[in-house]
């Protein structure tokens, strides 16, 4: 059964009739869960992730404010989740940004084979910006219009403070961090793992394996999303 809006929409709506009529917000929940014609929110939750891919999976996780950490060593598919959950986002209605520095735009284009991507590009709701001045001051100005919910994905961490003229990355995380959170955006940092992580005493990268050359407050960020050898984790951050 196909929702009336995204999930991360349902959700601010249950909030909103919860203060509007003074009930507890998981009754709010169910009872937007059965206008959408489920038996209640667990209900609809569970259907949504059941047939969704890993991208809308991970997506349907977060909620506005939220900033992440998506980290793995390459080739474990950590751009392609992110480019996944950029197609979700704007085939679901809602404007979505790639900041790269490291793909060109038809690098980006040519991995984003999700049906419907292609008009979402061709109309605006997927921007794509390569350019060389990408830095947490850059990647706000260009958000600065953008509507409540809107999903941006950075790629990638390590590479926001390769120029001089730049903030230190600690600083810039926590521009980041307190955009994310005043506008109502998603952030995604796409994160390189350490060399030193080791796939055979653990399955999954940890917030230890995080490569940083440059000392940042992990904390900051409200999720961190692990994968390696096709298992995706998405932790809230202590």
């Amino acid at each position: 059964m196909r929702l009336s809006a995204p999930i991360f929409r349902l959700k601010r709506h249950a909030r909103l009739l919860s203060r509007s009529t003074g009930n507890p917000l998981h009754q709010a929940l169910d009872h937007v869960a059965r206008d959408e014609g489920f038996r209640s929110w667990s209900h609809l939750a569970a259907a949504a992730r059941e047939g969704a891919g890993p991208g809308a999976r991970v997506l349907n996780g977060l909620v506005p404010g939220d900033l992440v950490l998506l980290g793995a060593r390459p080739g474990q598919g950590k751009t392609l989740l992110a480019l996944e959950m950029v197609a979700e986002a704007a085939v679901a209605g809602r404007q979505a940004f790639f900041f790269t520095l490291d793909y060109t735009e038809r690098d980006v284009g040519e991995r984003m084979m999700a049906p419907g991507v292609a008009q979402a590009i061709a109309s605006g709701r997927i921007v794509i910006d390569t350019s060389d001045e990408i830095c947490a001051d850059h990647v706000v100005d260009r958000l600065h219009d953008a509507p409540h919910g809107t999903l941006a994905v950075i790629d990638y961490l390590q590479l926001l403070d390769q120029r001089r003229q730049t903030p230190e990355l600690g600083r810039q995380v926590d521009v980041l961090k307190t955009f994310a959170r005043t506008a109502g955006t998603i952030i995604v940092t796409i994160s390189q793992i350490d060399r030193a992580f080791d796939a055979q005493e653990q399955r999954l990268p940890t917030v230890a394996d995080v490569r940083l050359p440059n000392p940042i407050d992990l904390k900051l960020f409200t999720w961190t999303c692990f994968l390696h050898d096709g298992e995706i984790r998405l932790e809230a951050v202590a």
